[in-house]
């Protein structure tokens, strides 16, 4: 896993020179503290960490192996959004992860409601930043710190629910207990998301051969006809045997 950068201009990586088929861009979103950087982390390199310095927004970059295909997997992390009086409360970093995303990671913590009663209004901001394309992205609401039972405040029942009514896949994980049910979520993200993109044409060996041999500046002379050539011969040859003839 490649920690890209703290962000405040969200990068486009890797570059050119990826071997990747393709890049499959996430963004993680939800409340402060319910475990957003912990689920990326867990998700990228089965490690589980559990304190982490306040969240500033990083991108992380992986390359994988998805159903025998090479991906590069981006993960743009974000800083927690809060609910006040005027509505949902939001950096403009938070915006415009969404709006680079292809895929959206929406999380609560079952230990918080008020992070559960952003969530509508949350998966709202989603859909207006992705209002000019043809299709929404993939959602998924994740359902973080399944395994602390003894706080929990959301009933396991209501997220479900709200999942159904957003048109949204639901999981609920435990980023610090199982790594499968992590990977299990994303990779499912992962997998809607590569159906949905065609996988970019790849020149042939020929023709990027020969696109290599080929120089910028002087243009490559076209190759002579060769049945042209034996025309041409086979004229001259006649001409020439008919003036032998004649004399």
């Amino acid at each position: 896993m490649r920690l890209v950068q703290n962000m405040s201009t969200i990068a486009e990586y890797p570059g050119p020179d990826c071997l990747a088929n393709r890049v499959i861009k996430i963004a993680v979103v939800g409340g402060s503290g319910v475990g957003k950087t912990a689920l990326v982390v867990r998700f990228l390199t089965k490690r589980f960490i559990g304190d982490y310095e306040r969240n500033a927004g990083s991108l992380y970059s992986r390359d994988v192996q998805l159903d025998g295909e090479q991906v590069a997997i981006q993960v743009q992390d974000t800083p927690g959004v809060q609910v006040n009086a005027n509505g949902l409360s939001c950096t403009d970093h938070v915006t415009r992860s969404i709006q680079w995303a292809d895929a959206v990671v929406m999380v609560y913590s079952v230990t918080d409601h008020r992070s559960f009663d952003l969530i509508g209004q949350l998966h709202q901001l989603v859909s207006h930043a992705h209002a000019e394309r043809s299709t929404p992205p993939p959602i998924i609401l994740l359902a973080n710190k399944a395994d602390l039972l003894h706080v929990r405040r959301v009933d396991a029942q209501q997220g479900p629910l709200l999942a159904s009514a957003l048109s949204c896949f639901f999981y609920e994980v435990s980023a610090s207990e199982d790594y499968s049910q992590v990977h299990g979520a994303f990779h499912r993200l992962c997998r809607e998301l590569a159906k949905r993109q065609p996988l970019p044409s790849q020149p042939s060996v020929t023709a990027a051969g020969s696109e290599k041999r080929r120089s910028p500046l002087i243009p490559r002379p076209k190759s002579p006809n060769m049945q042209d050539l034996k025309r041409r011969f086979k004229q001259a040859l006649s001409a020439k045997v008919r003036t032998v003839t004649s004399v």
